[in-house]
Protein backbone atom coordinates (compact mmCIF):
# COMPACT_ATOMS: atom_id res chain seq x y z
CA UNK A 1 0.00 0.00 0.00
CA UNK A 2 1.00 3.22 -1.07
CA UNK A 3 0.72 5.76 1.49
CA UNK A 4 0.84 9.59 1.03
CA UNK A 5 -0.83 11.56 3.62
CA UNK A 6 0.57 15.03 2.26
CA UNK A 7 -0.60 15.04 -1.03
CA UNK A 8 -4.00 17.00 -1.37
CA UNK A 9 -4.52 14.61 -3.97
CA UNK A 10 -5.26 12.05 -1.62
CA UNK A 11 -8.35 13.36 -0.39
CA UNK A 12 -9.68 14.83 -3.63
CA UNK A 13 -13.08 13.03 -3.22
CA UNK A 14 -13.07 12.56 0.52
CA UNK A 15 -10.91 11.09 3.09
CA UNK A 16 -8.40 8.44 2.43
CA UNK A 17 -10.22 5.32 4.05
CA UNK A 18 -8.41 2.67 2.23
CA UNK A 19 -4.99 3.98 3.42
CA UNK A 20 -6.41 4.52 6.94
CA UNK A 21 -7.20 1.04 6.80
CA UNK A 22 -3.84 -0.41 6.12
CA UNK A 23 -2.45 1.79 8.58
CA UNK A 24 -4.73 0.84 11.13
CA UNK A 25 -4.33 -2.58 10.35
CA UNK A 26 -0.06 -2.94 9.58
CA UNK A 27 1.28 0.32 10.95
CA UNK A 28 -0.53 2.40 13.74
CA UNK A 29 2.12 4.69 14.21
CA UNK A 30 3.76 5.21 10.64
CA UNK A 31 7.01 7.12 9.74
CA UNK A 32 5.85 9.33 7.17
CA UNK A 33 8.43 10.90 5.25
CA UNK A 34 8.04 15.05 4.08
CA UNK A 35 9.75 16.15 0.94
CA UNK A 36 10.40 18.91 2.83
CA UNK A 37 10.46 18.46 6.07
CA UNK A 38 11.49 15.88 8.63
CA UNK A 39 9.04 13.81 8.98
CA UNK A 40 6.20 12.69 11.38
CA UNK A 41 4.76 9.79 13.01
CA UNK A 42 1.44 9.33 11.78
CA UNK A 43 -1.11 7.95 14.18
CA UNK A 44 -4.22 6.38 13.34
CA UNK A 45 -5.56 4.18 15.93
CA UNK A 46 -8.25 5.43 18.16
CA UNK A 47 -6.89 4.99 21.62
CA UNK A 48 -3.43 6.17 20.48
CA UNK A 49 -5.07 9.63 19.17
CA UNK A 50 -6.93 9.84 22.60
CA UNK A 51 -3.75 9.32 24.48
CA UNK A 52 -1.46 11.95 22.50
CA UNK A 53 -4.88 15.06 22.62
CA UNK A 54 -5.00 14.34 26.31
CA UNK A 55 -1.12 13.98 27.09
CA UNK A 56 -0.32 17.84 26.71
CA UNK A 57 3.09 17.30 29.42
CA UNK A 58 3.94 15.13 26.22
CA UNK A 59 2.86 16.06 23.38
CA UNK A 60 3.05 19.68 22.81
CA UNK A 61 0.83 22.25 20.34
CA UNK A 62 3.82 24.27 19.97
CA UNK A 63 5.26 25.82 17.55
CA UNK A 64 2.26 24.69 15.42
CA UNK A 65 -0.50 22.29 14.95
CA UNK A 66 0.10 22.09 10.99
CA UNK A 67 2.65 19.38 9.86
CA UNK A 68 4.54 22.24 7.94
CA UNK A 69 7.25 23.70 10.86
CA UNK A 70 6.23 27.65 10.74
CA UNK A 71 8.21 29.76 8.88
CA UNK A 72 9.90 32.86 10.52
CA UNK A 73 8.71 31.69 13.65
CA UNK A 74 5.69 32.39 13.86
CA UNK A 75 2.18 32.71 12.21
CA UNK A 76 1.41 35.21 9.11
CA UNK A 77 5.11 37.01 10.33
CA UNK A 78 3.43 37.91 13.82
CA UNK A 79 6.94 36.47 15.53
CA UNK A 80 6.49 35.61 19.25
CA UNK A 81 2.82 35.78 19.62
CA UNK A 82 1.10 32.75 19.32
CA UNK A 83 -2.50 31.81 18.32
CA UNK A 84 -4.48 30.33 21.24
CA UNK A 85 -4.61 26.68 19.28
CA UNK A 86 -0.79 26.52 19.22
CA UNK A 87 -0.27 27.46 22.98
CA UNK A 88 -0.36 24.78 25.81
CA UNK A 89 -1.60 24.31 29.29
CA UNK A 90 -1.63 27.16 31.53
CA UNK A 91 -0.75 29.41 29.10
CA UNK A 92 -3.30 28.09 26.69
CA UNK A 93 -5.83 27.87 29.69
CA UNK A 94 -5.59 31.19 30.42
CA UNK A 95 -6.07 32.76 27.08
CA UNK A 96 -9.51 30.11 26.25
CA UNK A 97 -11.16 31.28 29.08
CA UNK A 98 -10.84 34.77 27.75
CA UNK A 99 -13.88 33.47 25.37
CA UNK A 100 -14.93 30.39 26.86
CA UNK A 101 -18.38 31.93 28.42
CA UNK A 102 -19.75 32.26 25.14
CA UNK A 103 -19.32 29.15 23.81
CA UNK A 104 -20.54 26.99 27.00
CA UNK A 105 -23.31 24.76 26.22
CA UNK A 106 -25.85 27.41 27.94
CA UNK A 107 -24.72 30.20 26.05
CA UNK A 108 -24.91 28.11 22.99
CA UNK A 109 -28.67 27.28 24.08
CA UNK A 110 -29.61 30.72 23.98
CA UNK A 111 -28.50 31.31 20.83
CA UNK A 112 -30.91 28.59 19.44
CA UNK A 113 -33.77 30.69 18.34
CA UNK A 114 -31.83 33.34 16.67
CA UNK A 115 -29.74 30.51 14.81
CA UNK A 116 -33.09 28.80 13.64
CA UNK A 117 -33.89 32.04 12.34
CA UNK A 118 -30.67 32.54 10.40
CA UNK A 119 -31.77 28.48 9.05
CA UNK A 120 -35.09 29.75 7.61
CA UNK A 121 -33.58 32.47 5.86
CA UNK A 122 -30.87 31.10 4.14
CA UNK A 123 -33.62 28.13 2.89
CA UNK A 124 -35.64 30.78 2.00
CA UNK A 125 -33.34 32.23 -0.52
CA UNK A 126 -32.95 28.68 -2.05
CA UNK A 127 -36.42 26.81 -1.66
CA UNK A 128 -38.19 28.26 -4.73
CA UNK A 129 -35.13 27.83 -6.93
CA UNK A 130 -35.28 24.17 -7.06
CA UNK A 131 -31.33 24.33 -7.33
CA UNK A 132 -28.31 25.73 -5.70
CA UNK A 133 -24.09 25.03 -4.67
CA UNK A 134 -25.06 23.85 -1.63
CA UNK A 135 -21.43 24.52 -0.06
CA UNK A 136 -21.82 27.88 -0.99
CA UNK A 137 -25.54 28.85 -0.73
CA UNK A 138 -26.64 26.65 2.49
CA UNK A 139 -23.96 24.83 4.60
CA UNK A 140 -21.25 27.52 4.30
CA UNK A 141 -23.83 30.33 4.92
CA UNK A 142 -25.20 29.46 8.57
CA UNK A 143 -21.25 29.58 10.47
CA UNK A 144 -20.76 32.66 8.16
CA UNK A 145 -23.75 34.71 9.79
CA UNK A 146 -23.23 32.84 13.26
CA UNK A 147 -19.54 33.99 13.75
CA UNK A 148 -20.52 37.79 11.82
CA UNK A 149 -23.30 38.06 14.61
CA UNK A 150 -21.09 36.86 17.61
CA UNK A 151 -17.97 39.28 16.52
CA UNK A 152 -20.37 42.27 15.62
CA UNK A 153 -20.43 42.26 12.12
CA UNK A 154 -22.58 42.71 9.22
CA UNK A 155 -23.70 39.46 7.66
CA UNK A 156 -22.30 39.98 4.27
CA UNK A 157 -18.74 40.01 5.98
CA UNK A 158 -19.06 37.16 7.48
CA UNK A 159 -19.80 35.49 4.16
CA UNK A 160 -16.60 37.17 2.43
CA UNK A 161 -14.44 36.04 5.20
CA UNK A 162 -15.21 32.64 4.55
CA UNK A 163 -14.14 33.09 1.52
CA UNK A 164 -10.74 33.81 2.77
CA UNK A 165 -10.88 30.94 4.79
CA UNK A 166 -10.95 28.27 1.78
CA UNK A 167 -8.10 30.19 0.00
CA UNK A 168 -5.88 29.71 3.86
CA UNK A 169 -6.95 25.99 4.35
CA UNK A 170 -6.37 25.19 0.34
CA UNK A 171 -2.90 23.50 -0.73
CA UNK A 172 -0.64 26.23 -2.32
CA UNK A 173 0.21 24.19 -5.08
CA UNK A 174 -3.45 23.72 -5.71
CA UNK A 175 -3.98 27.76 -6.11
CA UNK A 176 -1.80 30.35 -7.35
CA UNK A 177 1.02 31.29 -5.86
CA UNK A 178 0.93 33.38 -2.79
CA UNK A 179 -2.94 32.73 -2.50
CA UNK A 180 -2.61 31.87 1.50
CA UNK A 181 -0.41 34.36 2.36
CA UNK A 182 -2.59 36.87 0.32
CA UNK A 183 -5.73 35.89 2.55
CA UNK A 184 -4.49 35.30 5.94
CA UNK A 185 -3.15 39.23 5.19
CA UNK A 186 -6.80 40.27 4.00
CA UNK A 187 -8.09 38.66 7.29
CA UNK A 188 -5.68 40.89 9.35
CA UNK A 189 -6.52 44.10 7.38
CA UNK A 190 -10.24 43.37 8.35
CA UNK A 191 -9.29 42.73 11.98
CA UNK A 192 -7.26 45.53 12.23
CA UNK A 193 -10.39 47.69 11.13
CA UNK A 194 -12.34 45.72 13.38
CA UNK A 195 -9.94 46.68 16.27
CA UNK A 196 -10.35 50.36 15.51
CA UNK A 197 -13.95 50.03 14.45
CA UNK A 198 -14.11 48.50 18.37
CA UNK A 199 -12.24 50.22 20.13
CA UNK A 200 -13.97 53.45 19.45
CA UNK A 201 -17.36 52.38 19.43
CA UNK A 202 -17.48 48.99 21.82
CA UNK A 203 -20.82 46.86 22.01
CA UNK A 204 -22.40 44.10 23.11
CA UNK A 205 -20.23 41.34 20.67
CA UNK A 206 -17.36 38.93 21.33
CA UNK A 207 -15.12 41.42 19.67
CA UNK A 208 -14.89 44.57 21.73
CA UNK A 209 -15.16 42.12 25.29
CA UNK A 210 -11.94 40.16 23.49
CA UNK A 211 -10.75 44.25 23.25
CA UNK A 212 -11.39 44.76 26.68
CA UNK A 213 -10.46 41.42 28.28
CA UNK A 214 -7.45 40.71 30.20
CA UNK A 215 -5.11 37.71 30.32
CA UNK A 216 -2.46 37.70 33.07
CA UNK A 217 -3.14 41.32 34.11
CA UNK A 218 -2.90 42.74 30.76
CA UNK A 219 -4.88 43.52 27.56
CA UNK A 220 -4.85 41.78 24.59
CA UNK A 221 -1.53 43.24 22.15
CA UNK A 222 -2.97 43.84 18.35
CA UNK A 223 -1.58 40.70 16.73
CA UNK A 224 -3.06 38.63 19.96
CA UNK A 225 -6.44 40.43 19.03
CA UNK A 226 -5.70 39.17 15.28
CA UNK A 227 -4.61 35.58 15.66
CA UNK A 228 -7.45 35.17 17.98
CA UNK A 229 -9.86 37.09 14.64
CA UNK A 230 -8.40 34.24 12.10
CA UNK A 231 -9.15 31.58 14.90
CA UNK A 232 -12.52 32.05 15.51
CA UNK A 233 -13.69 33.03 11.77
CA UNK A 234 -11.36 30.26 10.29
CA UNK A 235 -12.09 27.69 13.18
CA UNK A 236 -15.79 28.67 13.42
CA UNK A 237 -17.21 27.29 10.22
CA UNK A 238 -14.81 24.54 9.44
CA UNK A 239 -17.55 21.63 11.15
CA UNK A 240 -20.34 23.25 10.51
CA UNK A 241 -20.20 23.93 6.82
CA UNK A 242 -18.06 20.45 5.54
CA UNK A 243 -20.45 18.33 8.15
CA UNK A 244 -23.70 19.89 6.35
CA UNK A 245 -22.06 19.19 3.60
CA UNK A 246 -20.66 16.13 3.32
CA UNK A 247 -23.13 15.01 6.05
CA UNK A 248 -26.48 15.50 3.08
CA UNK A 249 -23.74 13.36 0.92
CA UNK A 250 -23.56 10.21 2.73
CA UNK A 251 -27.49 10.90 3.08
CA UNK A 252 -27.95 10.70 -0.49
CA UNK A 253 -25.68 8.03 -0.63
CA UNK A 254 -28.03 6.35 1.73
CA UNK A 255 -31.34 6.69 0.87
CA UNK A 256 -32.74 3.69 3.64
CA UNK A 257 -30.57 6.06 6.65
CA UNK A 258 -31.86 9.50 5.23
CA UNK A 259 -35.87 7.97 5.32
CA UNK A 260 -35.24 6.71 8.78
CA UNK A 261 -34.05 10.06 9.59
CA UNK A 262 -37.18 11.94 8.21
CA UNK A 263 -39.61 9.42 9.84
CA UNK A 264 -38.92 10.89 13.16
CA UNK A 265 -36.60 13.83 12.75
CA UNK A 266 -37.06 15.74 15.92
CA UNK A 267 -36.41 12.73 17.87
CA UNK A 268 -33.44 11.06 15.52
CA UNK A 269 -31.57 14.39 14.90
CA UNK A 270 -28.55 14.06 17.84
CA UNK A 271 -28.04 10.70 17.41
CA UNK A 272 -27.92 11.34 13.82
CA UNK A 273 -25.93 14.19 13.83
CA UNK A 274 -22.85 12.47 15.80
CA UNK A 275 -23.39 9.53 13.53
CA UNK A 276 -22.68 12.07 10.63
CA UNK A 277 -19.40 13.93 12.24
CA UNK A 278 -17.98 10.22 13.09
CA UNK A 279 -18.89 9.76 9.45
CA UNK A 280 -17.00 13.03 7.94
CA UNK A 281 -14.67 13.76 10.26
CA UNK A 282 -14.36 17.64 8.87
CA UNK A 283 -10.69 18.36 10.97
CA UNK A 284 -8.27 15.73 9.04
CA UNK A 285 -5.26 16.31 11.24
CA UNK A 286 -3.70 17.95 14.45
CA UNK A 287 -0.38 17.91 14.86
CA UNK A 288 1.85 17.36 18.14
CA UNK A 289 5.73 17.55 18.83
CA UNK A 290 6.94 15.59 21.34
CA UNK A 291 8.47 17.17 24.12
CA UNK A 292 10.88 14.25 25.30
CA UNK A 293 11.36 10.54 23.87
CA UNK A 294 8.28 8.55 24.35
CA UNK A 295 6.86 5.42 23.25
CA UNK A 296 3.39 4.99 21.72
CA UNK A 297 2.29 1.98 20.58
CA UNK A 298 5.31 -0.07 20.25
CA UNK A 299 7.02 3.08 18.30
CA UNK A 300 9.85 5.07 19.76
CA UNK A 301 9.01 8.76 19.63
CA UNK A 302 12.10 11.23 20.49
CA UNK A 303 12.12 14.59 21.59
CA UNK A 304 10.81 17.18 19.03
CA UNK A 305 9.32 14.44 16.40
CA UNK A 306 6.32 15.39 14.72
CA UNK A 307 2.79 13.38 16.31
CA UNK A 308 -0.18 13.56 13.79
CA UNK A 309 -3.51 12.41 14.79
CA UNK A 310 -5.52 11.70 11.93
CA UNK A 311 -9.07 11.52 13.46
CA UNK A 312 -11.05 10.43 10.40
CA UNK A 313 -9.17 7.19 10.29
CA UNK A 314 -9.49 6.92 14.40
CA UNK A 315 -13.39 7.70 13.72
CA UNK A 316 -13.56 4.25 11.71
CA UNK A 317 -11.00 2.36 13.95
CA UNK A 318 -13.37 -1.61 14.02
CA UNK A 319 -11.44 -1.57 17.56
CA UNK A 320 -13.77 1.51 18.61
CA UNK A 321 -16.93 1.37 17.00
CA UNK A 322 -18.94 -1.44 15.69
CA UNK A 323 -19.16 -1.42 11.62
CA UNK A 324 -17.60 1.32 11.50
CA UNK A 325 -17.62 1.83 7.41
CA UNK A 326 -21.26 1.63 7.46
CA UNK A 327 -23.50 4.72 8.32
CA UNK A 328 -26.10 3.83 11.55
CA UNK A 329 -27.52 7.14 12.33
CA UNK A 330 -29.20 5.16 15.50
CA UNK A 331 -25.38 4.31 16.69
CA UNK A 332 -25.11 4.38 20.40
CA UNK A 333 -21.72 6.30 21.39
CA UNK A 334 -20.74 6.03 24.63
CA UNK A 335 -17.23 6.47 24.16
CA UNK A 336 -17.63 9.58 21.82
CA UNK A 337 -16.28 9.87 18.23
CA UNK A 338 -12.59 12.43 17.58
CA UNK A 339 -14.17 15.21 15.10
CA UNK A 340 -14.30 17.77 17.40
CA UNK A 341 -10.71 16.18 19.31
CA UNK A 342 -9.83 15.49 23.18
CA UNK A 343 -8.23 16.56 26.05
CA UNK A 344 -7.79 20.39 26.36
CA UNK A 345 -7.88 21.15 23.05
CA UNK A 346 -11.19 19.62 22.65
CA UNK A 347 -13.04 22.12 19.93
CA UNK A 348 -14.65 24.93 22.07
CA UNK A 349 -17.06 25.88 19.03
CA UNK A 350 -19.04 22.09 19.36
CA UNK A 351 -21.88 23.49 20.97
CA UNK A 352 -22.72 26.03 19.10
CA UNK A 353 -21.58 23.56 15.80
CA UNK A 354 -24.10 21.15 16.82
CA UNK A 355 -27.14 23.77 17.36
CA UNK A 356 -25.83 24.77 13.72
CA UNK A 357 -26.42 22.03 12.37
CA UNK A 358 -29.27 20.35 13.68
CA UNK A 359 -30.95 23.85 12.72
CA UNK A 360 -30.01 23.31 9.12
CA UNK A 361 -30.31 19.89 8.60
CA UNK A 362 -34.11 20.40 10.05
CA UNK A 363 -34.78 23.20 7.48
CA UNK A 364 -33.10 21.03 4.83
CA UNK A 365 -34.56 18.13 5.12
CA UNK A 366 -38.48 19.68 6.17
CA UNK A 367 -38.78 21.99 2.60
CA UNK A 368 -36.37 20.30 0.10
CA UNK A 369 -36.41 16.95 -1.46
CA UNK A 370 -35.30 14.83 -4.40
CA UNK A 371 -32.01 15.96 -3.83
CA UNK A 372 -30.23 15.13 -6.88
CA UNK A 373 -26.07 16.21 -8.09
CA UNK A 374 -26.30 18.46 -10.68
CA UNK A 375 -22.64 17.98 -11.15
CA UNK A 376 -19.96 16.11 -9.09
CA UNK A 377 -18.77 17.67 -6.11
CA UNK A 378 -15.22 19.77 -5.99
CA UNK A 379 -13.58 18.93 -2.86
CA UNK A 380 -11.23 21.32 -1.27
CA UNK A 381 -7.96 20.54 -1.78
CA UNK A 382 -6.54 20.01 1.40
CA UNK A 383 -4.70 17.56 3.15
CA UNK A 384 -5.95 19.62 6.60
CA UNK A 385 -9.64 20.29 5.70
CA UNK A 386 -12.19 17.36 4.40
CA UNK A 387 -15.26 18.69 2.42
CA UNK A 388 -16.81 19.69 -0.88
CA UNK A 389 -15.54 23.14 -1.84
CA UNK A 390 -18.69 23.05 -4.32
CA UNK A 391 -21.69 21.00 -4.44
CA UNK A 392 -23.89 21.79 -7.39
CA UNK A 393 -27.77 20.31 -6.64
CA UNK A 394 -31.12 19.86 -7.83
CA UNK A 395 -34.15 19.47 -5.30
CA UNK A 396 -38.18 19.43 -5.00
CA UNK A 397 -39.23 22.73 -2.57
CA UNK A 398 -41.84 20.62 -0.25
Amino acid sequence: MHIDLLSPATFAAGQPLDQYRWLRENDPVHWHEEPRGRGFWAVTRYEDIWTVDRDFQTYSSEPTIMIADPENGGVGGFGPYKMMLMMDPPEHAGFRKLIRSEFTAPSARLRGERIAALARQIVDAVAAKGECDFVADVAGEMPSFVIAELMGLPLEDGRELYKLTEAIHTAPEAQAPGAGGMAVAKMFEYGSALIAEKRARPADDLASKLLAAEVDGRRLEDPEFLLFFLLLVDAGGDTTRNLLAGGLLALMDNPDQLAWLKADLDARLPAAREELLRWTSPVIYMRRTAKHDAELNGAKIRAGDKVVMYFGAANRDPGHFAAPDTLDLAREMEAGHLAFGAGPHVCLGQHIARIEIDAMLREVLTRMDGFELAAEPEWLASNFISGPKSMPLKFRAV
